[in-house]
């Protein structure tokens, strides 16, 4: 065998066995949930201002790259357009980086709620905005991959949009017609759907994830 075809095979050997241990890194760097550790934590929100209304209101691509894997949808900036405007601003200024999801539901509604980084579910930007696109009729279901905004409540919950949002992981028709809906996740409902099966901190069906999960990122196009 000629020294050529030998380095030839070292080379091939050397590649397979930097694959193989990427690979192996990359598994064991995983948990059953497929997330890594993050380092987020609660925090104060970064001081951010208002965003400017601008044309033309147009279709946008969000990435949440979590440490759980990537969330990835299709924000719906000519059925709402100040959600998609306000989102996109604070996205861009990084108001949600580093921001861990703080609720997680399991029964009747199928909801991972995202976008306050005091993760507290009181937190939020120095404005609000009306809703829009919301569910027509009484009995409204909302379908596996929505996104959708969070408000202050049924009573006192109209034009409160902040921050917050929920990604719907399983169809759920018991929410009211009440939450602006602004996307559809097209890739990663699988992360949520992973999150979520891991449970609740302390038991029960609503609460913290047990599985942390945090937006360390997000990239809009």
């Amino acid at each position: 065998m000629s020294l050529t075809v030998v380095g030839a095979l070292l080379i091939a050997l050397s590649i397979t066995t930097d694959a193989k241990a990427a690979n192996k890194g990359s598994t064991t760097a995983r948990n059953a949930y497929g997330c890594v550790k993050t380092n987020a934590v609660a925090h104060n929100p970064i001081t951010v201002g208002t965003p400017d209304i601008k044309s033309p209101q147009v279709d946008r691509t969000f990435t949440l790259n979590t440490n759980c894997g990537q969330i990835v949808f299709k924000a719906f900036g000519t059925k709402a357009p100040m959600t998609v405007i306000a989102m996109t601003y604070l996205a861009k200024a990084g108001f949600f980086d580093h921001s861990l999801c703080h609720r997680v539901t399991t029964a009747q509604f199928y909801v991972l709620q995202c976008g306050d980084p005091t993760a507290s579910g009181a937190g939020g930007p120095p404005f609000n905005y009306n809703d829009e696109n919301l569910p027509t009729g009484a009995s409204v279901t909302y379908p596996a991959g929505t996104i959708a905004m969070a408000n202050s409540g049924l009573n006192q919950g109209r034009g409160t949009n902040g921050s917050q949002f929920f990604i719907v992981y399983k169809d759920s028709g018991v929410l009211p017609p009440s939450y602006t809906v602004w996307g559809q996740v097209i890739k990663g409902l699988d992360v949520v759907k992973r999150v979520a099966s891991a449970g609740v901190v302390g038991g029960g069906t609503d609460g913290k994830p047990k599985q942390p999960i945090a937006i360390e990122t997000v990239v809009v196009k």
